[in-house]
């Protein structure tokens, strides 16, 4: 791997990311907030339904390693549904590594699912870890192998309740998303998004799959490149909003 910006030369995810400390920044009212995505070069997020046919073995690794740098990994229940989650970090020396730079050893899985309509079934309910579901939804969850928390909203899930909470009750100072389309226009219209993560794919794939964000969004919304990565014609960029 390559960094093209800043400071080029070569370098791996791992070095790449150890100054990246996000916990360090977090708002009063809220948790610092980064969004990761990969898409293709024609700008779509998703193949055949699903985000993990589109990236590399490298865009794993950097999917696996900002996840090592967060308090709190949120997700719509569309993506739930879609990616089947298990566990955050299975790792045991990386949960290791979490607990030396002052985190939990497990990233708090944080869900916003309206409807409570999830796969019960999927690994993240069975193979331990941490799970708080934002919901509006009045039913109760079947019993899960996994700790489950809810927090239920009057209506529809109020992300601005939400972030509240996260930062103020349960202390998460860094939070990163990872989809969907929808929710990351929710976090973008309410001005919430302070870092973003893009891979840009190699592939063209064309078709109505969705793009990174989906909706209108109140103004444009400015970003400035903090880095770019390369390997093998694929692209790791971080943007910052300003």
């Amino acid at each position: 791997m390559q960094r093209l910006l800043p400071d080029p030369g070569p370098v791996n995810v791992d070095e790449q990311l150890e100054t990246y400390r996000p916990w360090e920044d977090p708002h009063e009212e809220r948790p610092l907030v980064a969004v990761n995505f990969a898409a293709t070069v024609d700008g779509r997020a998703s193949i055949d339904g699903r985000s993990g046919p589109i990236g590399s073995d490298a865009d794993t690794a950097m999917l696996a390693g900002l996840r090592t740098r967060f308090d709190a990994v949120m997700i719509g229940a569309g993506t739930m549904r879609a990616e089947r989650y298990g566990r955050l970090v299975n790792d045991m020396e990386k949960r290791e590594h979490r607990e030396q730079l002052g985190l939990h050893h497990d990233p708090l899985m944080v869900i916003v699912s309206g409807r409570l309509d999830l796969p019960w079934d999927a690994p993240l309910f069975t193979d331990g870890g941490r799970v708080l579901i934002f919901t509006a939804s009045r039913a109760e969850p079947p019993p899960t192998a996994t700790p489950v928390e809810l927090v239920r909203h009057e209506g529809f899930v109020d992300l601005v309740a939400a972030m509240r909470h996260l930062r103020q009750e349960l202390g998460v100072r860094a939070l990163l998303c990872e989809g969907g389309p929808g929710l990351h226009n929710e976090l973008e219209g309410a001005g919430f998004v302070d870092d973003l993560f893009l891979t840009i794919a190699p592939k063209l794939t064309g078709g109505e799959a969705p793009r990174i964000i989906e909706g209108d969004l109140p103004a444009v919304a400015p970003l400035q490149l903090a880095w770019l990565l390369e390997q093998e014609s694929e692209l790791f960029a971080r943007y910052r909003r300003p």
